[in-house]
């Protein structure tokens, strides 16, 4: 039995697990839940997956609970892996939904930022991202080592947690710019805690390839899941479009698709063995395991791409062809490798290029402004700390914070939360600038360099970031500190006088002691 449990399967070198993706639906009673129920049930007795993952609010509308639906497919007698997102619930919640998790048995987690809310009851919701996957991957490493914290007669520890908890990377990025962000908040997410990793949804076999290579560079000893998508004609014109953000659809396989639905049986053999085929390069290159996903699908299906995969996986290197959908003029982080088709270990000399980001002006000048100020051992760095020192709790301090918050308006569009972020993220500000307050690092939902949110309209802050490091040759910084979350006491509060009198995380990542004031 112990080699059906997701966790021991997965560790397991002669094992390569399945997972099958379930959307539990809007609803509590409706036929999308039943159908859910059910295919677990046909999974469970069907010996052939080790576990089904269970999407949380997937496009950013409600949906059951995936918390509470793994609970009732915990009993069935098969593992779920509930997609643990960070959108919908503040930290308090997100430390409630995990204590519930681990009291039903549920120990395996899929961590993400998720979908930004597009829709809701009488209107779009409130968007939350209060932790981003980093900060809630140390949350449960911190609760399966037993959560302490401070309590009235002293520290609290509770009894240890048992979850596996695992987080996403797309390898699938177009710009040097947006992938290298990905790679630098894998390593955060893996230091935080992440104990697998699935990719983001792609068809290129040089970036199946490449994020291997990158793990085993950088020795990421966690396995990596590869994704694969059942892909239907509809489904794949929305992910051309980027309507489905991280899923990355080519033209040239958008075509392929439409060439494929005129078929007799309107493309579903050719869906099935694009899977199976996916499945045995996958296997064949050296992944952990596969994560199977796609619409109304059967369990049949799945099944029926199980045995093709296996019967093709000794042939895999015969199958790249079928995988060559290069995102065009796109990025890679390893030469090619003509004989292969694939990657030499070797990465390639990355040369910024116009097409990833521009760099202003204000940059320079905020470099300037913070080596003159904030640096400790700098003389006007004492004169801020020694005139701070002096205005807080005086008539002044609300002069010296209003003073304070319109100058970074105008520079930064400043949301005043008082545990400033900018001199991690290039002097570019994720609380205002990023929709999902991403403060480790840019989610996966980036197309081209462009945010998620706001396509063709803003640039995706942490690409920006990217371009003015690497300017000073820097970049790496964004892949280094875990940023932790913004603490709210200081919302509202000036963040000068929090830095420089030793409030904030800033300065305790400078080594600034708090103030006796304090």
């Amino acid at each position: 039995m112990q080699d059906r449990w997701f966790k021991e399967a997965l560790l397991n070198p002669d094992l390569f697990p399945v997972t099958w993706e379930l959307v539990p639906g809007r609803g509590a009673r409706e036929a999308a839940q039943e159908r859910t129920i059910s295919l677990a049930r046909q999974a469970a007795q069907g010996a052939k997956i080790h576990a089904l993952t269970l999407t949380d609010n997937p496009g950013g509308s409600p949906a059951m609970s995936a918390d509470f639906i793994g609970g009732e497919i915990v009993k069935l007698g098969i593992e779920p892996i509930v997609h643990f997102t960070c959108k919908d619930k503040n930290r308090s919640q997100i430390e409630s939904e995990l204590y519930a998790l681990d009291r039903t048995g549920v120990k395996n987690l899929l961590v993400m930022s998720g979908d930004y809310p597009v829709s809701g009851y009488l209107g779009r919701p409130a968007p939350v991202f209060d932790l981003d996957p980093v900060h809630t991957l140390q949350l449960i490493s911190d609760m399966n080592r037993g959560l302490t914290y401070p309590g009235v007669k002293g520290n609290v520890r509770h009894q240890p947690s048992n979850f596996f908890p695992g987080a996403v990377v797309s390898p699938f990025k177009a710009t040097e710019a947006e992938q290298m962000v990905q790679y630098y908040k894998l390593k955060k997410k893996i230091d935080a805690g992440a104990r697998f990793i699935v990719t983001q949804l792609g068809y290129d076999a040089r970036k199946f390839h490449e994020v291997l290579l990158f793990m085993k560079l950088n020795g990421f000893n966690v396995p990596l899941i590869g994704n694969i998508y059942i892909l239907p004609y509809g489904a794949a014109k929305m992910m051309n479009r980027n309507e489905l953000p991280g899923s990355v659809v080519t033209d040239k396989l958008l075509a392929q698709l439409d060439r494929e639905r005129n078929d007799p049986d309107r493309g579903e053999g050719a869906r099935i063995l694009r899977a199976a085929r996916m499945y045995a390069v996958m296997k064949g290159m050296g992944f952990s395991g596969v994560h199977i996903g796609g619409h109304n699908i059967k369990y049949e299906q799945v099944e029926d791409i199980i045995r093709q995969g296996e019967e093709l996986a000794t042939e895999w290197t015969d199958l790249l062809r079928y995988f060559d959908y290069p995102l065009a003029d796109g990025f890679y982080y390893f030469e090619y490798d003509p004989d292969t088709g694939l990657n030499r270990e070797t990465p390639a000399k990355r040369q910024f290029r116009p097409l990833d980001a521009g760099v202003e002006i204000s940059y320079g000048f905020s470099r300037m402004s913070h080596k003159l100020l904030f640096e400790p051992g700098k003389k006007l760095y004492a004169v801020m700390k020694g005139l701070c020192s002096a205005v807080t709790g005086t008539g002044f301090e609300r002069f010296f914070h209003k003073l304070e918050h319109l100058t970074k308006v105008l520079i930064f569009d400043c949301k005043d939360c008082g545990d400033c972020a900018l001199m991690d993220v290039a002097y570019l500000c994720p609380m205002s600038q990023c929709p999902k307050h991403q403060r480790n690092g840019a989610c996966g939902g980036s197309f081209k360099g462009w945010c998620e949110v706001y396509p063709g309209k803003k640039q995706c802050i942490y690409v920006k970031a990217y371009a003015r490091l690497k300017k000073s040759g820097e970049e790496m910084q964004l892949g280094q500190d875990m940023i932790p979350p913004c603490d709210w006491n200081l919302n509202q509060t000036s963040s000068w006088l929090n830095f420089y009198l030793g409030k904030d995380h800033a300065s305790k990542k400078q080594g600034v002691r708090p103030s006796e004031k304090f």
